[in-house]
This record gives C-alpha cells, structure tokens and sequence, in this order.
C-alpha cells in the first residue's frame, strides 16, 4: 500500500510540475514561431503565464524572438521539480546533477510536446481537411519549422504527407538517447 501511495504522489507531483512546465514552454515556442498572438490558444497561453512572467521582463528581456523570461523561468520550475522529487524519493543526488537534469528536462518536454502537436496536427488533418480550425492554425505555425526541411526531402505521395511521421519518428529516436534518469522524466 506504501508503494501505492508514493507513485500516486509522485504522479501528481510530476503532473503538476510538468503542465507548468508545458505552459512555459508554449510560450517560448509560440513566440518563437511567430504564431498568431490573438489565436484563442495563443491567448489563453499568454494569460495564464503572464502573471509569473511579467517580474521578470525588466530583468530579462526578450532576445530577437527569444522571451528569456519565460525560458529562465521554465529552468527554474524544472529545477525546483526535479529537487522536490529528489528530496521525497532519490535524497542524495548533487545540486550539479538536478541543474543538468532540469535542462535535460526541459529538452525532453520540449520533444514530447513537439511530438504531441505532430500527432495532433496530423490527426486534425485528417478529421477536418480545410476547415478553419484555431487549433490547427497555432499547430501549423508550431510544427513548420520541423516540417519544412524534412518535406524538400520527402515530397507528399499523393494527398499524403509522410513529413509528420518522419519527423515523429526522428524526435522519439532523440528522447530515447537523452540519458534523463526515469524518476525525473
């Protein structure tokens, strides 16, 4: 029953953690890509990580299309994730070890979250060809930058578009050589 717990603990504790995670992480990205800031996605985004966002811009600004802000911060919260995980399950392990393991950490959700809006994209695609979709046009601005080179090598077959799959394919090849231990993935 104690191990029980303790999953469901970490569980939520990493659950928590990581949709904070992902927030920030958006962010970064759809500012980034130069998606669509008054897309409800886009919007929904900016409102919800704004309030922890906002200290930090005099302190650092944006660089070209870069927010620093929200990019430190993102660190920050991996970091503090990955210690409170340490302290309750793994105590021991060297602050220099959790700082690498928070940037590792950030690589990983940032694969992972590239990979569910392929997924996403491809599968709306499909579901809904040519409808005006908000979803589908903050997707669209996402995932270009890692489509657009891998389709001058990878035409479409017919309507198929393999682009996608090939990309999906090579992200999850890159988290798998990622050597973040599974307690803090």
């Amino acid at each position: 029953m104690a191990a029980q717990s303790t999953n469901a603990l970490l569980f939520l504790v990493s659950t928590l953690f990581d949709l904070a995670l992902g927030a920030l992480l958006l962010r970064v990205l759809l500012q980034w890509t130069r998606a669509d800031f008054y897309n409800p996605l886009s919007q929904f985004i900016w409102k919800i990580t704004n309030p922890v966002t906002q200290p930090l811009r005099p302190l650092l600004p944006r660089s070209r299309n870069i927010d620093l802000a929200s990019l430190v911060l993102m660190y920050v919260v991996a970091l503090i994730d990955l210690a409170v995980i340490a302290g309750l399950f793994a105590p021991g392990v060297s602050v220099f070890a959790l700082a690498f393991y928070a940037l590792l950490k950030c690589v990983v959700l940032a694969i992972k979250l590239y990979t569910l809006s392929l997924f996403t994209q491809a599968i709306l695609s499909w579901v809904g060809p040519g409808v005006n979709n908000p979803a589908a046009n903050v997707l669209y601005s996402l995932n270009e930058p890692l489509l657009r080179p891998v389709r001058r090598f990878i035409p479409p077959v017919g309507a198929l578009d393999l682009s996608p799959l090939v990309v999906m394919l090579a992200l999850q090849v890159l988290v798998r050589l990622i050597p973040l231990p599974a307690l803090f993935a």
